[in-house]
């Protein structure tokens, strides 16, 4: 495939096709303008040396050879039928005679002779008390077309100088207004994978400083975007060490102590215990990873947030009591929100299960639901030990921990809130968490109020 002109040269030839036909219109106006008026001129002086011949003519009959010999007329002739009664010295050496003006009062016009000289015509019939007139008058044009042959060399001269002076002027403005356009390519070339902290150069907020800022809001969605998946890599390849780890340690162990048949089971459990912490570790990371990919389909229903709470206050109440802690469920209207189902029972099990891991033995979490500011509202209130200003705004993040040890301890992988925050956000929902250090955390989960 032949490549296509650079936009440089091709905006060059347009603004340079577009500059030609303005130039050519103006002089072909110029020279039809000035063509008008030069044969206004002429014929206005035509139409005065008719008024004078035609006036001696009718009124002075026996004046008309003094005017032929020594009048102000240059070239005329008086005819009666086919008899010529007066006509200036010039009249035949000029040929004029053999010029047919077949008719009166046409008006002007323009005859060429046989020597090649032009000639501006007129005529006009006179009657007298028993005459009848055929007067003809003529007027060189030899200084009119040499005016318009003088125009038409400047212009023929003209136009394409001022064209090449266009074309290679233009060429050199479109030089300069595609510089900054050609130093965006440049500098975007150079951005690779790891350089994506860099951006694009602009000077004025113009179409180009603009089309720079797209790029540049653009780089800045990448590099975010790099950094968020480098970020995830090493947590996920770390979080999936531990558990690895743990289980090599402890199948290490187990082969020391040789046929020992109670210290096999315990290492056996020992390593089906991080085994299902692996496992779940895996099932977190392929739910966000299905959440990312948009491909899950979602089955919006209206929803009793009570029901739905109490099913999951039914499916963790047994951790909560081995904990000795109370899940008290206040649900004293019903609340209904258009929401998958699965996805915001997943989110709500992930939040009640963080509330009982880190809530002291014996205390009480609180499951609400109610209608606040024209939204459903749910919310989850632990006694754990709360969450200091500063990670408020992180715990949402994929792997954070304020407490990486103990987070281990109660075998938590990073990845519950994260989760959470997810499938209220796909709900059309908000999640949000107040929390002061040592008193316990809430969590409020909004979301548009469902119709039955």
């Amino acid at each position: 495939m032949k490549p296509r002109p650079s936009i440089r040269l091709r905006l060059t030839l347009w603004y340079s096709a577009a500059l030609a036909a303005i130039i050519l219109c103006f002089a072909l106006g110029v020279y039809w303008s000035v063509r008008s008026s030069l044969l206004s001129s002429l014929d206005a002086q035509l139409e005065r040396d008719l008024a004078t011949v035609t006036r001696v003519a009718r009124d002075e009959p026996n004046e008309i050879h003094e005017l032929a010999q020594h009048g102000s007329v240059d070239l005329f002739q008086v005819r009666e039928g086919s008899v010529v009664l007066a006509e200036t010295g010039d009249w035949i050496k000029a040929g004029l005679e053999k010029a047919q003006l077949a008719g009166t009062n046409r008006g002007p016009r323009s005859w060429t002779g046989p020597g090649g000289n032009s000639y501006r015509l007129d005529a006009l019939t006179v009657t007298a008390p028993g005459h009848l007139y055929q007067v003809v008058v003529a007027e060189d044009e030899r200084d009119l077309r040499a005016s318009l042959k003088s125009l038409k060399f400047i212009l023929l001269l003209g136009v394409p100088l001022a064209l090449a002076l266009a074309l290679i002027g233009g060429y050199f403005l479109a030089g300069r207004f595609l510089a900054p356009l050609a130093a965006m390519a440049q500098k975007a070339g150079e951005i690779t994978a790891d350089r994506l902290s860099e951006r694009l150069p602009y000077g004025q907020d113009d179409e180009f400083g603009k089309l720079a800022q797209v790029f540049n809001a653009t780089f800045a969605r990448l590099e975010a975007s790099f950094e968020r998946l480098r970020r995830f890599t090493s947590d996920a390849s770390h979080e999936l060490r531990t558990p690895l780890t743990a289980i090599r340690s402890v199948g290490e162990v187990g082969l020391q102590k040789g046929q020992d048949a109670a210290a096999l089971r315990e290492v056996i459990a020992s390593m089906l215990e991080e085994a299902d912490r692996l496992t779940e570790l895996v099932d977190s990371l392929l739910t966000l990873s299905r959440a990312e990919s948009g491909t899950l389909q979602l089955k919006p229903e209206p929803t009793e947030l009570g029901v739905l709470a109490a099913e999951v206050v039914e499916c963790l109440e047994v951790l909560a009591e081995e904990k000795e802690q109370s899940l008290v469920l206040e649900a004293n209207q019903a609340v209904l929100a258009d929401i998958d189902r699965a996805t915001l029972r997943q989110a709500l099990m992930n939040i009640l299960d963080n509330a009982v891991k880190y809530s002291p033995e014996g205390t009480r979490i609180t499951i609400r639901t109610a209608v606040a500011a024209g939204k459903a509202a749910l919310e989850v209130q632990d006694s754990g030990p709360g969450i200091a200003e500063e990670h408020i705004a992180k715990v949402f993040e994929r792997f954070y921990r304020i407490d990486s040890a103990r987070s281990r301890e109660v075998g938590g992988t990073g990845l519950g809130l994260a989760i959470a925050r997810w499938a209220v956000e796909l709900n059309g929902g908000q999640i949000s968490v107040d929390s002061e250090p040592g008193k316990g955390c809430t969590f409020r989960i909004t979301l548009p109020l469902g119709r039955l």
